[in-house]
């Protein structure tokens, strides 16, 4: 078990130019569509927390007039005001935070986000609940969780490439105490005050050129992997990734297709 936790800055700090680089592609389906369930326009004032290195925050920008990003890393916060500026997006503000403690005043925002952070917080019900605090009364908040390993053909087959290391000896369960659980997803969002709440799921495809592709993406675009590896040390890394990149050799295919597939909450704050 790894002694970085998932939610600890470090770990996303570690993991943050891999991340950035790989993930994008990948994520970029997930905000787009968060943005479509939404509705934003140039008028919009829009929060993303939790950003990571923005690409939600990057896609809504030019639709938007203002986007307020905060992420608890100092390297995404970095990376994310750095795309920013690239970009000319001068309506982006990034900063660094906690989305259990929102530095912004009630009612806010016309929208709130939070792909695949939140679903992370130690304090989860507390996230859901400033989340609504920082919203205006008719504003909507679209919040992302994985599903299940098994509903992923993407994740089985790094689980997969994983057993065959030792690192870990069996594809995870469901959890479903956590957000991969719709009951407890809907459920909780209902109890931080928001209304009109439904679960939708949204799955995307990946392909990749050939098997050292994947591989490449898997070990810089994981945040847990960036972690293990910090932590077995680059000697024992070296091992595992050969047994991996064999693996992968042996069962994918070029350019054959995985997917990976979200729940995305979306909930409203009522008028009144």
């Amino acid at each position: 078990m790894s002694t970085i936790p998932l939610p600890a800055a470090k770990a996303w700090d570690l993991a943050a130019e891999g991340y950035a680089t790989f993930s994008r592609r990948q994520m970029s389906s997930y905000s787009a569509r968060a943005l479509e369930l939404v509705g934003v326009d140039a008028r919009s004032r829009v929060l993303d927390v939790a950003a990571g290195p923005g690409t939600l925050t990057l896609l809504a920008a030019p639709q938007v007039a203002e986007v307020q990003a905060i992420d608890f890393s100092p390297e995404m916060v970095r990376l994310l005001r750095e795309q920013a500026e690239k970009a000319g997006l001068g309506n982006v503000e990034a900063r660094l935070g906690d989305g259990q403690r929102l530095p912004y005043a009630d009612a806010s925002f016309d929208a709130a986000f939070s792909m695949f952070g939140l679903m992370l917080f130690p304090d989860r019900r507390r996230g859901f609940a400033e989340m609504f605090r920082v919203l205006r009364p008719g504003g909507v908040a679209v919040v992302s969780s994985w599903a299940p390993v098994a509903e992923s053909s993407l994740m089985r087959t790094v689980y997969a490439a994983l057993r065959a290391t030792g690192s870990i000896t069996e594809e995870p369960a469901p959890i479903y105490s956590s957000l991969e659980n719709p009951e407890v997803f809907a459920g909780e969002m209902r109890d931080a005050g928001f209304a009109g709440v439904s679960i939708q799921r949204h799955t995307s495809m990946v392909t990749f050129p050939s098997p050292g592709s994947f591989l490449e993406h898997m070990l810089r675009g994981s945040a847990p992997l960036t972690v293990m590896r910090y932590e077995v040390g680059e000697a024992e890394w070296r091992r595992r990734e050969e047994i991996m990149r064999a693996y992968l050799e042996e069962n994918y295919r070029p350019n054959a297709p995985l997917t990976t597939t979200a729940l995305l909450g979306i909930g409203h704050r009522p008028e009144n």
